[in-house]
């Protein structure tokens, strides 16, 4: 138990700290309490972004949206699932266009420089006016068309996508002008809107090390919508989780190295998806572990997460781990059918002194599902940290030379280091620890191979041994607490909105299960959420 802990402390950076399960820290001034900041944030908002910049080409667009517009379209859109809105669009309540602007309404209302913002968003497609006009003439074809077609999505800026620059949130890559990932080009096959880029943790949270979640020099601090400047957003797809959870657009696209799409949408009371390794292309994106990136889908319900998740496959020739994978059927064509009767879970022990996860278990067995008390695997993952360092220090160059674009000038970890030094104060406020380990880690290739294969070994078997011993069809945790475990040994996992603790912080109970096991992980996450129920929108952003 007590190594499992200390593993959990050391990928932190990672997987996004639990601080004391997100309590508000509070202080007595002239016999009045108030509220004091989560962290002391050396920064709040972006000094490379403002409002005026992000909308001025907009401004003209939205002249003729009005306050009126909005209000009448917020019961049809706020918090509806795809199928939904979809329906309201093919009735003719409203187009795409409205719902792209309904949606640019709200980011620019709510999302920077207002008493109420969340600097979640960090660019906005410029053509996406035109991009949701052109929807709505395709419309007018008889084609089938995928659930997606039309839906505006957001995007991690990590993630390339043609017209917004892909930053990762670094000054360094401020001018990363890209062509399309491959991803990216999967969702507008089949008609999703780029609505923009999302905020991130810098370089997806493995750069500086001391700095709070949610924090990139490009991007601002990104704040929690349910305790904002109070409860930690998550990392590192901190923009991701909070723009869903704000309603900010249909839904956002996050990646995940150890939690970093776990977390957020735990955080943030969403469904978050981590697949299996190789299951959705990494080509375009911007790296930290070729061993175990993978974008997945982030929303606001489990039918959205299996349609965008269906949207975005398709193998990758250029990505080493890409699974051609034999489809029967569809990602979301089976909920009807989805059931819970006689699936057999392990709960880990030291969790059920959480009662948001009692109250979880008793939901899945009433719905048929056997649930087995597991105490958790002696096993250690040594190493995690260098397997980092080691991927990072070679992927970074690869995707500088082959995916980003000419005006960036850096092409390497130690380019970066060297690039920030020249004015740290604005562009490393908070230092840049984790990329100068990188720098300095001497690590060679057979050294890397070697940590690779224990720590796949070790991941395995730590899911594994309990597995079959107890004949289990998957695990239940909560948030990303056993993200790191299942990120070596490429196990996918759902995190889905639990309920919140006394302090209103939200919680989401974690499902994990072997490789390529997304469908049926829906399926779990599905009928659980139809029981449950547990989601709520953030109160001050509706």
């Amino acid at each position: 138990m007590n190594r499992f802990i200390l593993f959990l402390v050391s990928i932190a950076i990672i997987s996004c700290k639990n601080p004391a399960e997100g309590k508000p820290i509070t202080e007595t001034v002239s016999d009045t309490t108030s509220v004091k900041d989560f962290r002391e944030f050396k920064v709040l908002d972006s000094k490379y972004i403002s409002n005026e910049d992000l909308w001025s080409r907009f401004n003209e667009d939205l002249k003729d949206f009005s306050d009126a517009d909005y209000n009448s379209l917020k019961p049809l859109i706020l918090e509806q699932d795809i199928p939904t809105i979809q329906k309201h669009v093919y009735s003719g309540d409203f187009s795409y266009e409205l719902l792209t602007k309904f949606y640019l309404y709200r980011i620019r209302k709510f999302d920077r420089e207002n008493e109420l913002s969340l600097n979640s968003v960090i660019s906005i497609n410029p053509n996406v006016i035109e991009d949701a006009k052109l929807r709505d003439r395709e419309l007018l074809n008889r084609k089938l068309k995928h659930p997606i077609f039309g839906m505006p999505i957001l995007l991690k800026d990590n993630i390339n996508a043609f017209g917004a620059p892909t930053t990762a949130g670094a000054v360094a890559l401020q001018n990363n002008n890209a062509e399309d990932a491959f991803i990216t080009k999967r969702l507008k096959e089949q008609g999703a809107i780029i609505l923009g880029k999302a905020n991130l943790s810098e370089w997806a949270y493995f750069f500086c090390g001391d700095c709070p979640s949610g924090y990139s020099a490009i991007g601002g601090q990104t704040l929690n919508p349910y305790g904002r400047r109070i409860m930690d957003t998550g990392g590192s797809s901190s923009g991701s989780g909070v723009a869903v959870a704000t309603n900010f657009s249909v839904a956002a696209v996050g990646s995940e190295t150890s939690g970093s799409i776990l977390s957020p949408s735990s955080q943030n009371s969403i469904v978050g998806l981590k697949p299996t390794i190789g299951l959705l292309s990494r080509s375009g994106i911007v790296p930290i572990s070729s061993t175990l990136d993978t974008p997945g889908p982030m929303t606001k319900n489990v039918t959205d997460n299996a349609i965008l998740l269906d949207a975005m496959l398709g193998f990758d020739n250029s990505d080493s781990k890409s699974i051609e994978m034999d489809r029967n059927g569809s990602m979301y064509d089976a909920f009807e059918s989805a059931s819970l009767q006689g699936k057999r879970f392990g709960a880990f022990k030291r969790l059920l002194e959480d009662s948001l996860y009692v109250q979880a278990i008793s939901n899945l067995k009433s719905n048929g599902a056997e649930v087995i008390e597991i105490d958790e695997q002696e096993i250690s993952l040594p190493n995690f940290r260098r397997l980092l360092n080691l991927d990072m220090k070679k992927d970074l160059p690869i995707y500088l030379s082959e995916f980003a674009s000419k005006d960036v000038a850096v092409k390497s970890v130690l380019d970066v280091v060297e690039f920030n030094k020249k004015d740290s104060l604005n562009i490393m406020p908070y230092g840049q620890r984790l990329f100068e380990g990188i720098v300095n880690d001497e690590g060679d290739a057979l050294f890397l191979e070697r940590i690779q294969d224990t720590l796949k070994t070790n991941g395995r078997q730590y899911f594994d041994i309990p597995m079959k011993t107890q004949n289990l069809d998957g695990f239940l945790s909560i948030n990303n607490y056993h993200a790191g475990f299942a990120a070596v040994a490429e196990y996918p996992a759902i995190t889905v909105p639990m309920g919140y603790a006394e302090n209103g912080a939200p919680k989401g109970l974690t499902f994990i299960s072997k490789p390529l096991s997304e469908k049926q992980l829906l399926n779990w996450a599905y009928v659980y959420e139809q029981t449950s129920k547990r989601r709520k929108p953030p109160v001050n952003y509706n």
